[in-house]
């Protein structure tokens, strides 16, 4: 078999399984979605990490001690349809790197990452990632399960809170908050975020 080092040793309009993702060896971050890799946008900027690094620090003094886990990006975490079961690594088709997520089923987590949908994923928006953060992912996202997103839009100072309603399997937008406001999850009602402090200069 021939060790892939290099991206382009790969070919990009091939669909890929997690256990060929796990061969790679190359520096590129990639995700795969739905068996086509997809190119990490260029390292975020630092306005777009303030609010991920902010976000987690007011997350984990909540999660700390908790059966549910915070998780930060490079975190690989693989999706399916919600109506399998836990796959092997030959039949998942994709992988992504949310931000930041939480996942409250210990069963989920190995040692490479989480397998199958967390509970609650929070996607801040880069200037070259936001077609794929709200069509791609958001679609991905909710075909797999996950109970609750958050789109961060750093300029524009808000989030959107979607709920994947359980009838329906589709998500609401629940609410959006802006710059001030306290934002607090559906699923965990007692944590409160401030905003202010999240989207500070």
């Amino acid at each position: 078999m021939t060790t892939i080092n290099k991206l382009d040793q790969l070919d990009l309009s091939e669909t890929y399984s997690y256990a060929d993702y796990l061969t790679w060896q190359f520096d590129e971050t990639i995700e795969l979605i739905k068996g086509k890799i997809h190119l990490m946008s260029p390292a975020p900027n630092v306005r777009h990490q303030s609010i991920v690094t902010e976000l987690g620090g007011q997350l984990y003094p909540f999660f700390r001690k908790k059966p549910c886990k915070l998780f930060y990006a490079p975190f690989d975490v693989r999706l399916y349809n919600e109506r399998k079961s836990i796959l092997t690594n030959q039949d998942i088709f994709t992988v992504v790197q949310p931000d930041l997520c939480v996942i409250c089923d210990p069963n989920q987590l190995d040692a490479q990452g989480c397998n199958g949908a967390p509970d609650w994923i929070i996607e801040v928006l880069s200037k070259g990632n936001s077609k794929r953060e709200t069509q791609e992912k958001f679609a991905l996202y909710q075909e797999s399960g996950v109970k609750e997103y958050w789109l961060v839009f750093p300029y524009e100072q808000s989030v959107h809170q979607f709920v994947l309603n359980a009838q329906t399997e589709k998500y609401e937008l629940i609410k959006m908050f802006s710059g001030d406001d306290q934002a607090s999850p559906v699923l965990f009602p007692d944590l409160l975020i401030d905003l202010s402090d999240v989207f500070a200069e």
